[in-house]
């Protein structure tokens, strides 16, 4: 019998939270963030190269020798870019939700000042990252 949907074999998680994410952050002692960062960096991957054309850097290859050697820099530039392509590919895959690169600079450096504002901006960026892996999950 032939598969007549586009739905690929390999599911992606559209489980990523905020809650867990802090919640297991300090079970395991900051180990998960790194698990789930890389995660998002793997799943745009998947989801966007063969539009796109670009590789998003691993998130345990920027937070272990990048973002040390650059003095950050390379982790502001690095969100940038994650933020800006998710919101691009929610775009083109018709998901309504708006997220982008402004959402970075708006939430995670200016909303620092309000010490809320890094931890919206994680949600924003788990529920986009979640849209986009339930739509490829379904669409291909």
């Amino acid at each position: 019998m032939e598969n007549t949907t586009n739905a690929p074999v390999g599911q992606l998680k559209t489980n990523k939270g905020l809650l867990k994410t802090i919640l297991l952050s300090l079970v395991t002692l900051g180990i998960y963030p790194l698990v789930v960062m890389s995660a998002v960096s793997n799943d745009i991957n998947i989801v966007a190269s063969r539009y796109d054309g670009k590789k998003t850097m691993h998130f345990c290859l920027l937070a272990f020798i990048v973002f040390p050697i650059t003095m950050g820099i390379a982790g502001i530039v690095w969100y940038h870019r994650i933020s800006d392509r998710i919101g691009n590919e929610l775009k083109r895959r018709g998901i309504a939700y708006s997220f982008s690169a402004a959402d970075y600079w708006l939430w995670s450096v200016l909303g620092s000042l309000i010490v809320i504002g890094p931890f919206v901006y994680l949600h924003k960026l788990f529920k986009a990252v979640n849209l986009m892996n339930a739509h490829y999950n379904q669409n291909g």
